[in-house]
């Protein structure tokens, strides 16, 4: 099976963007909450891997009730994180680098404390205002259920009721994660307009994308039945008719501007259906979770990466792949490799089984096959994406104080799903400093200051990964990363993916261009044949296996 030939060259096709948690990355102004200016002044680091852009999680004004996603106003930066001013000085430093600039969109949902939502809290039902959200009178003679028996995916039921005149109980309305979050309704025509602007307005401020949170959810079964099995999954709230509108208008506007705009979609589904959504028209890349969902075994990962390609040669996309390992949504794939005896979690929560198990880790063995599993990534068609921790080879953090828990998930479960913070702890800079060097100890004329404690608590073994403790070591995982990334600048990016026969059942191989991409999963080296060429790059490993290494053609 090979992948189509690629179309004429553009950043996106193959670009390697770094996913930045603002809060986590590193903080200037000392408060314990990263922000864009701690960005920009430590900007030198992402540019040193070899990466073409980065992506902002939400900085928008919000109540943070969970990490940003709960948007208040999508139109300008939040003070916390430097306002506007700290926008516009991470925008240049980004692009002095010829870093590309992505932000996040969050079109599914705002926050309670939006305007919008406030004005239809204290409308009445059937008003305007409330049209632009799902609001529903509850069933029963006094309204007293919900209108029907879906669940949050965060945990417990996904309608909230409001008070009525008086003070009475009245309509409900319709939140798939937090109540803090209410849905959109997006066939008021309204709702399409607002973002239209919220599009614009971004673009026109210079920005080189966005990534699109949960884009296949943003339409609703216009009946909203009841589910079968309201524990299970839940089809009427994701790929429904009328997203893939959206979306071709979004395109429009973004090829209306003078300049290689990308639109990148959080799809959560199977390659098939998630590759209808970089059809012509449509956005430019659609993240694939299906790789990040599997264990690490050579049949799984050879199956999720043919399904891909084969799914996106069937849908004839003009789009391409967006490969990712982790995010600020999954545990980090040290420990989700490293896992040897896995906590059994109290979740029907399939992705959260997969990406959020819990238990012990050998730490040796997850490092291994997260540096094996990101260089094969780095070699397959498409674009790719790395979150930040990733470089430094950081474990979850799994022993976080239940006090210190922010994710709603936490909460909504009943304390029985730990949620994402520990993949979301701040950054390890400096050994010996408070909070690891998270937090810039001067101020802008020099002088000493006195630092909060970071938003997370940051485990003392957060010292061995420290990133000038990396700096210096040739064998460290942030000196593979470089030397990945740039070996991957000499990859072509319109090459067709090949597979080869290894004559072994726990390796894996591919030919792209000049190049071929070998992964052992769990055994001795192979024995590379005379035509591959010459190691030019490899992963490393321990005795168990766990390697992977790119040969070249000269």
């Amino acid at each position: 099976m090979t992948a189509a030939p690629a179309a004429p060259h553009d950043w996106w096709r193959s670009g390697v963007i770094y996913q930045l948690y603002v809060r986590s990355f590193a903080d200037a102004d000392g408060d314990g909450v990263g922000d864009l200016d701690g960005i920009a002044e430590r900007l030198d680091h992402i540019a040193s891997l070899g990466v073409d852009g980065i992506w902002l999680n939400p900085c928008y004004p919000s109540p943070n009730r969970d990490g940003g996603y709960d948007v208040a106003d999508y139109t300008v930066i939040d003070p916390r994180y430097g306002g506007m001013p700290a926008f516009e000085r991470l925008r240049q430093a980004a692009h002095a680098r010829g870093l590309k600039l992505l932000m996040d969109l969050v079109p599914n949902h705002c926050s309670a404390d939006h305007p919008w939502f406030k004005e239809a809290l204290a409308a009445a039902p059937d008003s305007p205002a409330r049209a632009r959200f799902i609001f529903r009178d509850g069933r029963g003679p006094d309204g007293s259920q919900p209108p029907n028996n879906w669940r949050s995916v965060f945990g417990g039921p996904a309608w909230t009721r409001v008070a009525g005149a008086g003070g009475r109980p009245g309509q409900w309305y319709l939140h798939s994660f937090d109540p803090s979050q209410p849905d959109f309704d997006w066939r008021n025509p309204e709702v399409a307009g607002m973002f239209d602007q919220v599009l614009r307005t971004w673009f026109d401020r210079g920005i080189d994308g966005f990534r699109i949170d949960v884009a296949y959810a943003m339409v609703k079964h216009q009946d909203l039945p009841d589910l079968d099995d309201p524990d299970g999954e839940n089809p009427y709230t994701w790929n429904q008719p009328g997203v893939h509108e959206i979306f071709r208008r979004w395109r429009d506007i973004a090829d209306s501007y003078d300049r290689d705009l990308a639109l990148v979609g959080e799809v959560w589904l199977p390659p098939a259906e998630a590759a209808t959504y970089i059809s012509a028209g449509e956005l430019h890349q659609v993240f694939n979770f299906n790789l990040l969902q599997q264990p690490f075994e050579p049949e799984a990962f050879r199956s999720a990466i043919a399904d891909a390609i084969e799914a996106q040669d069937h849908a004839d996309a003009a789009g391409v792949t967006a490969w990712t390992l982790g995010s600020h949504d999954v545990h980090r794939a040290v420990t989700r490799y490293g896992l040897t005896d896995p906590e059994v979690l109290r979740t029907t929560d399939i992705n959260a089984i997969r990406t959020r198990a819990r238990g012990t880790v050998d730490l040796e063995l997850g490092i291994a096959r997260a540096r094996a599993a990101v260089l094969l990534l780095l070699a397959l068609p498409g674009s790719a994406y790395l979150y930040q921790g990733e470089e430094l080879a950081l474990p979850e953090v799994q022993d976080l104080p239940d006090d210190a828990r922010q994710d709603p998930i936490w909460n909504r479960s009943g304390y029985t799903e730990h949620g994402r913070d520990g993949s979301r702890v701040p950054l390890p800079w400096r050994v010996g400093e408070r909070g690891f060097g998270f937090s810039d100890t001067r101020t802008a004329a020099g002088d000493a200051r006195t630092v909060a404690r970071p938003w997370l608590p940051q485990p003392a073994w957060f010292a061995d990964f420290a990133i000038d403790v990396q700096e210096g070591d040739p064998h460290s995982t942030l000196a593979f990363y470089r030397r990945a990334l740039r070996e991957r600048r000499n990859l072509d990016p319109a090459a067709p993916l090949d597979w080869i026969s290894t004559g072994r059942s726990d390796a894996v191989a591919f030919r792209r261009g000049n190049y071929t991409c070998v992964t052992v999963f769990d055994g001795p080296p192979l024995d590379a044949p005379g035509d591959w060429g010459e190691p030019v790059i490899s992963s490393g490993g321990t005795a168990r296996g766990a390697t992977t290494t790119w040969y070249r053609m000269r």
